[in-house]
């Protein structure tokens, strides 16, 4: 197995290329003469150049056709073709090509307009260089022009697009000195970046403030607030603020989003009637929120009844619908019928889109259909979309639970030859990989490297390593692995620890079990119910009975709330001690409140108490009450009631043709 180690992705810094040179005083090739000289002759008007420059859609053939007329001669570019072509390379974005032509009309003395200033603004924000559109500002007094609201706008609007929100304030002080007076746009770009910024507090304030200066909030403004509430969980407020307005679709799509984020599906439904009531339709957003929210808690049925409501209204599904379901129907084990519906989805002409394949690779991994989310990779990649670290991530994890290494290292090595760079959640499925295989030292190894990638491992890549370690009796390394984790100053959690206690208790180290728990309480994190789990556990199978109970009496005043395994373990510990009058009375009165639900496991523990303590009638009674109640007794019951059987009647021979049938079995 050959794994590839993570490298860098080495920036080439390219020197900005000049596309063409227009000259004042052509002097033609030779070779070109003759096509120099078709062009003179020709009587070219600026219509004709603009007709020309907006027909061409291939860029190339547009800057040569403008380098030739220029150099030729033949026509002298005006400030509406400059703008063309710059307008031109911008969507193309060429702005080596667009910073040329604007110097070039800044040479020759033609004025650049506010709408070419703006769409020069938008080209560097479409390419990511809002940075650069804030530097072209600053010089816009170069090239003829004059600062205007509008053109403030747009380079505000750059910056909130890179969530640069330490330059939007300053930009937006400027513009108040140079006297323009801010309008809707204008605010509504303010209220996003509160909003981005998690201000949204200071969003509120502004929509006061806008109202007092005479410029009325509209539709955007308040569906920018709205939204954010509801992703910040404040649905209630973000309804409140909704009926100082007439409600519009968009914020009643946020309110939906809202409230299925919490899985409040009646409120969510109920928004959508009184949408309807108030004769705002629904559309493809409002429905898709509603059944993903169905999908995700379990409830595709309900889901495909929803789908079937979006028809009948004349609403078509998008991808994202589909999407829903899909992951639904994965949730819900019906991978088939998942399948079903993607091949339909395919057929009626939807086209996947990153998060569709991501869903269905997902999907397939999960219920370990690893070969067959593979062959949806090679799909995907076929029709032109490629796969993103997330995907392969997905796929690492998918071979490292069914145990395939080698799957797992050739999706690696895949990944990184195409130039997709690990993340940390790729790099933690790898670690992952490496552990089940017992390969530990490759998986620290490939820790270390992280860093000098530049991708520095979290927390759960230490966890990671540190229950692959403990579960392997590796505790001595696992416990090096915690101090190591302080050197990468990464902090350990609650899991950490309860994966090292886990560890120690199982290696009967219960001095240094107790000491890890009070280095979690002088640290001052709060024990959790898998903590107090593990904990009590680890007393049961010393038989340290009191201190079990005495954590039970911590765990409970703490406000922790027991689960089944808690009730299991305390059992067990009750019935190991013989005082299984304790035990069934903590059956009857806890299980009989309904707080808890015995399982096999409560009645075998159970079981096996009364088989050792008191004798075969009574754990025949406690039998059929444990069949009564719909719970089927598994080997391990069998075994012990056997067992119980042979004993009472002075026959243990029968008993190791038992163990000899189990063990066969």
């Amino acid at each position: 197995m050959y794994l590839k180690e993570g490298r860098s992705l080495l920036l080439k810094v390219h020197k900005p290329s000049i596309p063409f040179v227009l000259t004042t005083n052509p002097v033609p090739n030779p070779i070109d003469k003759p096509h120099f000289d078709s062009i003179k002759a020709a009587v070219l008007s600026e219509s004709d150049v603009l007709k020309k420059l907006k027909q061409e859609r291939d860029i190339t053939s547009a800057m040569e056709y403008f380098k030739s007329i220029a150099n030729s001669g033949a026509f002298k570019h005006t400030r509406l073709t400059y703008e063309a072509m710059v307008e031109k390379l911008g969507r193309e974005s060429h702005m080596d090509g667009v910073q040329y032509l604007l110097q070039q009309m800044k040479l020759e003395g033609i004025g650049c307009s506010e709408e070419l200033f703006v769409r020069v603004v938008n080209s560097y924000g479409r390419v990511g260089s809002a940075e650069q559109a804030l530097k072209m500002f600053y010089r816009i007094s170069e090239f003829g022009c004059k600062p205007t609201v509008r053109i403030y706008n747009h380079v505000l609007d750059a910056l909130l697009s890179e969530n640069r929100f330490h330059m939007i304030n300053p930009i937006y002080t400027n513009m108040k000195k140079d006297g323009f007076e801010p309008n809707l746009f204008t605010y509504n770009i303010l209220l996003k970046a509160l909003c981005k910024n998690d201000r949204v507090d200071n969003a509120c304030k502004l929509l006061d403030e806008m109202s007092k200066k005479g410029c009325s909030p509209d539709s955007v403004s308040y569906t920018t607030i709205v939204s954010s509430l509801c992703k910040l969980g404040k649905v209630e407020e973000a309804r409140e603020l909704a009926v100082r307005f007439v409600p519009v679709l968009p914020v009643y799509n946020a309110l939906i989003n809202g409230v299925c984020k919490e899985y409040k599906i009646e409120e969510g439904f109920g928004l959508l009637a009184e949408m309807m009531d108030k004769g705002i339709d629904p559309n493809v957003i409002t429905y898709s929120t509603i059944i993903s929210s169905l999908s995700d808690i379990g409830h595709v049925n309900l889901s495909f009844a929803v789908l079937a409501k979006m028809f009948v209204k004349g609403c078509s599904p998008n991808i994202h619908t589909f999407t829903s379901l899909i992951k639904g129907l994965f949730l819900e084990g019906r991978v088939h019928e998942a399948l079903e519906l993607w091949n339909r989805m395919i057929s009626e002409g939807f086209e996947p889109n990153i998060v569709a394949y991501s869903t269905l690779i997902h999907g397939l991994c999960s219920s370990r259909n690893v070969d067959k989310a593979v062959s949806v990779v090679h799909q995907m990649e076929r029709h032109g979309c490629s796969p993103n670290v997330t995907i392969y991530s997905t796929l690492i994890d998918g071979f490292a639970k069914v145990g395939d290494l080698s799957g797992a290292s050739e999706t690696w090595n895949n990944m990184m030859n195409r130039g997709c760079h690990p993340n940390v959640v790729a790099y933690t499925c790898m670690v992952d990989v490496l552990c089940r295989n017992s390969m530990f030292n490759r998986a620290y190894f490939l820790i270390e490297n992280m860093t000098v990638e530049g991708c520095p491992p979290n927390t759960i890549t230490f966890n990671t390593l540190i229950k692959a370690l403990c579960g392997s009796g590796r505790v001595e390394w696992a416990l090096k692995v915690l101090d190591e984790m302080w050197r990468y100053g990464c902090l350990p959690n609650i899991t950490t620890y309860n994966e090292l206690l886990d560890g120690l208790f199982k290696m009967n180290r219960f001095k240094e079990a107790i000491e890890l728990v009070r280095e979690i309480e002088q640290r001052g994190m709060k024990l959790n119910l898998v903590t107090y789990n593990t904990i009590l556990c680890g007393f049961s199978h010393a038989g340290l009975l009191e201190k079990a109970l005495q954590l039970l009496g911590k765990m409970l005043v703490e406000g922790e709330k027991p689960d089944l395994i808690t009730y299991n373990t305390i059992i067990y510990a009750y019935s190991k001690q013989g005082k299984v009058s304790y035990a069934t009375q903590l059956l009857e009165s806890v299980g009989g409140s309904k707080k808890w639900h015995p399982d096999v496991m409560t009645y075998t523990s159970l079981l096996w108490g009364i088989c050792n303590w008191i004798g075969l009638d009574e754990a025949v009674v406690y039998l059929h009450k444990m069949v009564s109640e719909g719970i089927c007794p598994n080997i391990a019951t069998w075994n012990v009631v056997v067992r119980c059987f042979f004993n009472t009647q002075g026959h243990l021979g029968p008993i190791y043709i038992v163990d000899h049938i189990l063990d066969k079995g």
